[in-house]
């Protein structure tokens, strides 16, 4: 099931994102750390009433922020459509216990869903440079890789920019 976030899933968000980071870091990805995904980040989700949550057996085992707010990192890429009235996708995880069962392509079938039905013009989101796994499921879901930005927090290397057009 698929249900908005509320601040009683902060905790097991958490949890879920630190078993993804050590999932990922033991894979060599080193996208997730200490400084993110923070709490701060989700609560703030939440408020905006962007945060919706997989839950399976009522336990908490994915996530997808599916936000109208553009980042100023996201500035500089040249979009293939205007910078009005798009969608930005954040935080998508799965619990890597459930990781390559279609749940990722649930919250995304979900998320694109969304778009369609309240008349956005495009889907943005962004990827780490390192995790070849995420770039091939956006790639075949049809989004388009547009450019590289930088989360210094979180990495040197590059996150690829990617734009699906409704």
């Amino acid at each position: 099931m698929i249900r908005k976030g509320s601040p009683k899933d902060i905790e097991p968000i958490m949890q879920m994102c630190r078993a993804c980071a050590k999932h990922m870091i033991s894979k060599g990805i080193y996208q997730w750390n200490e400084h993110y995904p923070n709490a701060s980040a989700f609560e703030n989700d939440i408020q905006r009433k962007e945060l919706y949550i997989l839950e399976i057996d009522e336990k908490v085992k994915g996530t997808i922020v599916v936000s109208t707010f553009m980042d100023e990192e996201y500035i500089p890429i040249k979009w293939l459509t205007e910078n009005k009235n798009n969608i930005y996708i954040h935080r998508l995880a799965i619990h890597p216990e459930l990781q390559g069962k279609g749940y990722a392509q649930k919250l995304m079938n979900f998320a694109e869903q969304y778009a369609i039905d309240n008349n956005y013009s495009s889907i943005r989101l962004d990827t780490f440079s390192q995790n070849k796994r995420n770039q091939k499921f956006y790639e075949l879901r049809g989004y388009k890789r547009l450019g590289d930005i930088y989360f210094p927090k979180q990495s040197e290397l590059p996150f690829h920019c990617y734009e699906l057009v409704l």
